[in-house]
């Protein structure tokens, strides 16, 4: 089995990273110290911004005015499917609880987190999807306060169809602040905020490092690179939908990968000569990003037959994973390593990032490895809890005990011998770790 790179990656996602963290951890620790005044500072600095910082319901309803009523309509669209699918999500969890012995009984419940602080991106592009992905399935979860935060344009605010979409969704509040400042917001309980117990939504590598550098004293969706896709294509795929498929994903950012596997050596040749006349033609914006990306970052790789291809997206755990392929269902069947996988042709990543209801909040660089992405079961603490009768407890108090004092823990096997005295004061029982 052989994998050739007609086309290798110069860079790397953690390319040009070294100083983020100490210019993310030095604006946290000023945050933390000095309140909401140093908040305000950064906002201005960075944001440019002096406006409201907490939108109030008139200035929501202004902005939701601005929206155009077809813009609104795909909005509620995207909103349904979303909300649709993390009701279906969250049906695959429940309460439960079984006797395990006799009068010995454990058992699950599945609790909400109170307070959610929703990341939604603003800056180059508005991302009125991430604030329908964030705030819905925070709502379907039962968070009881979900602020979304998005960051303002100077002299403008956030952008209406965030405002529009996070209203409609059900966030609580509204903050007009961007970047680390307002990550630190949300964590810290700024502005009359409560503190969040989550932080989730995509950002840039600021925002990313914040979230790393705070996780722990408060829970993170992911720890998010640049956002990356691979599609695996076959001698059936169609070489301009693959081109075209790779172009939108490259326009994310300057350093999202993009990567093409194939066991068709004509078809691949067909797709990169392709990619570059497809970025040329976007808008000037979009197209320094694209062609940046598709230069340093992206791949393409010649693999020998299928179970290769498998094989090498699976090593790359893509965030976003298409199969333009025969046989679709033996794909679905033997990839175990995808944030959200896109079978077919008539499906594209795309449409997973703005309208389709799967989340498109994904665990990038690798990480689809070892966890998926953004849904309900994030919002929630899935805790233990357990009740007994005396007389159910007595075989577990004696294992415990002897198991305590066999690891030198005796303050635990004690508290499992008062319990046996109590209850059977009458009984003698062989506590000790040879026993």
């Amino acid at each position: 089995m052989t994998r050739e790179y007609l086309k290798k990656a110069a860079l790397t996602a953690k390319s040009n990273a070294s100083e983020t963290h100490e210019i993310v951890k030095a604006i946290l620790d000023d945050i933390e110290a000095g309140g909401d005044a140093k908040a305000l500072e950064y906002a201005a600095k960075f944001d440019q911004y002096e406006g409201s910082i907490l939108l109030s319901p008139e200035e929501i309803e202004a902005a939701c005015a601005l929206v155009p009523e077809k813009l609104k309509a795909d909005i509620r669209f995207s909103h349904d499917n979303v909300r649709r699918f993390a009701e279906l999500q969250k049906s695959t969890v429940s309460d439960v609880e079984t006797e395990l012995t006799p009068g010995f009984v454990t058992g699950q419940k599945a609790i909400p987190v109170e307070a959610a602080g929703c990341y939604v991106p603003g800056g180059r592009y508005s991302h009125i999807a991430s604030a329908i992905m964030t705030v819905t399935t925070a709502k379907v979860a039962g968070c009881k306060h979900i602020t979304a935060c998005s960051p303002p344009r100077p002299g403008v605010g956030i952008a209406p169809a965030i405002v529009y979409a996070a209203h409609i969704c059900g966030a609580d509040k509204i903050l007009a602040m961007g970047g680390v400042q307002g990550v630190a917001a949300m964590t810290f309980g700024l502005f009359g905020l409560p503190k969040a117990n989550i932080l989730v939504g995509p950002g840039n590598q600021f925002v990313a490092e914040a979230k790393r550098i705070l996780f722990g004293r408060v829970g993170i969706d992911m720890i998010a690179g640049p956002t990356d896709s691979l599609i695996l294509a076959d001698k059936s795929a169609d070489a301009h939908i693959v081109a075209t498929d790779l172009v939108s994903q490259a326009e994310h950012g300057y350093n999202s990968p993009v990567w093409l596997v194939t066991d068709n050596r004509t078809l691949a040749q067909d797709v990169m000569a392709r990619v570059p006349v497809l970025i040329a033609d976007l808008p000037e914006v979009n197209r320094e990003n694209a062609s940046a990306a598709w230069r340093d970052y992206a791949e393409v790789i010649v693999c020998s037959d299928r179970e290769e291809m498998a094989a090498c997206s699976d090593e790359y755990a893509p965030e976003h994973l298409t199969v333009q392929a025969e046989d679709l269902d033996w794909w679905l069947e033997n990839l175990t390593c995808y944030g959200s996988l896109f079978l077919g042709e008539e499906t594209t990543v795309s449409y997973g990032d703005k309208a389709t209801g799967t989340n498109h909040v994904l665990p990038t660089s690798r990480a689809a490895s070892y966890t998926g992405g953004l849904s309900v079961h994030k919002y929630m603490k899935i805790v233990t809890w357990q009740r007994a009768t005396r007389e159910g407890s007595k075989a577990v108090a004696e294992a415990t005990a002897r198991i305590s004092r066999l690891e030198g823990m005796e303050g635990h096997a004690r508290a499992a011998d008062a319990r046996l005295e109590k209850y059977f004061p009458n009984e003698t029982f062989d506590l000790t770790a040879n026993g």
